[in-house]
């Protein structure tokens, strides 16, 4: 994993993010979408890494409501990392749930020692698609699955003004490929079924009802815990990101591959 060294999830950012997206989530979508990613896989009895866990809760839905006999969760960051395992004791699911700090760079388990990595909406974060997806390759046992999902752009190469725009007011450090670049990155690492799904339609209707929600019902909530300022950041946050969702320049993506057996 990488990131860099300012923090990107400090506790008011979490907090934030899970008053839209419900406790222990970091990114849209929910149990619903989790689900999604993982559809037709069966986790049960299996263990399980989940990349950048962020606050917990799909380490916890992969272990409670999937069957996943060990989910090991990594971030970077000690806010994420301690709301994760908060979460993990109050769900009752700690003693299969194992939550753990890394460092930024390569990862650092032992081969073929996962039947399943996970990750959602957080590699995003690193930005050598090609050396994650040689260093997922080396860890799944034979016949393992990859299966995530993540922030996307539609085209390499320099983004429009309008997603350098979108990126400075989301102001993380945010590193996206196009479709066609993590294609090339799964299949050259060995990778075979490797499939990609657009996600843009989903989230292009989802992000106006979020908006709605910042606007509306979630304001003055938002405004007490946070302040006025802060608020009006993720309005124009949301507003700069509806108008690439619907030109396409941002694109979300689920993306799977399988280690031949």
């Amino acid at each position: 994993m990488t990131a860099d060294s300012e923090m990107n999830y400090d506790d008011r950012h979490i907090a934030t993010l899970e008053d839209i997206w419900g406790e222990g989530f970091l990114s849209p979508g929910g149990p619903d979408e989790v689900a999604r990613v993982i559809e037709g896989l069966d986790l049960r009895g299996k263990r399980v890494l989940d990349i950048g866990c962020g606050s917990g809760a799909i380490a916890v839905l992969l272990a409670r409501d999937h069957g996943a006999a060990e989910v090991v969760g990594i971030d970077v960051e000690d806010d994420v990392v301690n709301a994760a395992k908060r979460l993990a004791v109050k769900d009752g699911v700690a003693d299969r749930v194992s939550i753990i700090k890394v460092d930024p760079g390569p990862l650092t388990f032992e081969d073929q020692s996962f039947d399943v990595v996970f990750s959602k909406d957080s590699i995003i974060h690193i930005p050598d698609k090609e050396a994650l997806s040689r260093d997922v390759f080396r860890i799944l046992v034979p016949g393992g699955w990859f299966a995530a999902s993540d922030w996307l752009m539609s085209h390499d190469g320099e983004p429009s003004p309008e997603m350098k725009t979108y990126i400075a007011a989301e102001d993380l450090d945010f590193a996206m490929a196009s479709p066609d670049r993590y294609q090339r990155a799964l299949v050259a690492a060995g990778f075979q079924s490797v499939a990609l799904r657009n996600r843009n339609p989903w989230y292009r209707d989802l992000a106006r009802e979020e908006l709605a929600y910042l606007q509306g019902e979630g304001a003055k909530r938002l405004v007490e815990d946070f302040g006025a300022e802060f608020h009006q950041s993720l309005i124009d946050t949301w507003e700069k990101m509806i108008v690439v969702l619907d030109t396409g320049e941002h694109c979300p993506h689920h993306l799977r591959g399988q280690r031949p057996a």
